[in-house]
């Protein structure tokens, strides 16, 4: 079992994004923002740790890039 206070690995994730769902992101393989755009808010909530909030917070950050998530979904719930 990781030690809590362990460091993450290297990721350019925005801030708010909570450590449950960097832990997820990047034990699923993400580590840049731009590898989001790839895939789909579904499959991302699918991820043990991952949330409406999370995913707000990434949706917000790929748009200010002019990107969205592959299903060019919105989620309201957020």
């Amino acid at each position: 079992m990781a030690n809590k206070n362990e460091a993450l690995p290297e990721h350019d994730f925005p801030a708010g994004i909570g450590k449950p769902a960097t832990r997820a992101f990047i034990g699923a393989g993400y580590s840049r923002l731009q590898q989001f755009a790839k895939v789909s808010e579904a499959e991302l909530l699918k991820l043990h740790g991952v949330g409406p909030k999370a995913l707000g917070i990434i949706r917000r950050e790929l748009e200010g890039q002019g990107l969205s998530f592959a299903d060019g979904a919105k989620n309201t719930n957020d």
